[in-house]
């Protein structure tokens, strides 16, 4: 399955709308609910067994995924806001959860991820710091990306965690 090509076009959650679905821990979709499979544009066939990935938007630095990916490792939950690409080339921003779940054993079970819609205070803030992200990542790599970021923060007086929730309440 190629990526889809990129349009302006946007689609919104409604307020009390919620994307949930479940990933192995690599990334692979297990499930997603209705409203998942209805924003993405792709049916259930051709969403599950397939890496989360596929609904990976452009726009996106690969920062926040490896700050993501890092969390979950630790079995850590995380916050973040997404940009995503739907089947025909669409997006949708999400505030994403995302936490793993684990067995009697500490063993992980699946990757569980609850989406809503962004406050409009985050959305007046995170697409542009995402572009200057994605434009030091494409200019020096991941590693200057997330200096940026954390210069950024530090400069803010706030951690990920506090920057994000604020952004959100």
């Amino acid at each position: 399955m190629s990526a889809p090509t990129p349009t302006n076009t946007e689609k919104q959650l409604s307020v009390d709308e919620f994307i949930v679905s479940k990933t192995d821990e690599r990334g692979k979709i297990l499930y997603g609910n209705k409203t998942f499979i209805k924003i993405s544009g792709y049916n259930e066939e051709e969403l599950l067994g397939k890496p989360h990935s596929i609904l990976r938007h452009p726009d996106m630095p690969k920062v926040v995924f490896q700050l993501l990916w890092d969390r979950l490792k630790e079995k850590k939950e995380i916050f973040a806001y997404v940009k995503n690409l739907c089947k025909d080339g669409s997006f949708y921003w999400v505030y994403a959860n995302v936490t793993v779940t684990l067995d009697k054993d500490a063993k992980v079970i699946d990757l569980h991820s609850v989406r809503r819609k962004p406050s409009r205070a985050s959305m007046k803030v995170i697409p542009g710091l995402y572009k200057l992200l994605l434009e030091k990542e494409k200019s020096a790599g991941v590693g200057a990306s997330q200096k940026l970021l954390n210069d950024t923060l530090q400069d803010m007086g706030e951690s990920y965690d506090d920057f994000i929730f604020n952004l959100q309440h």
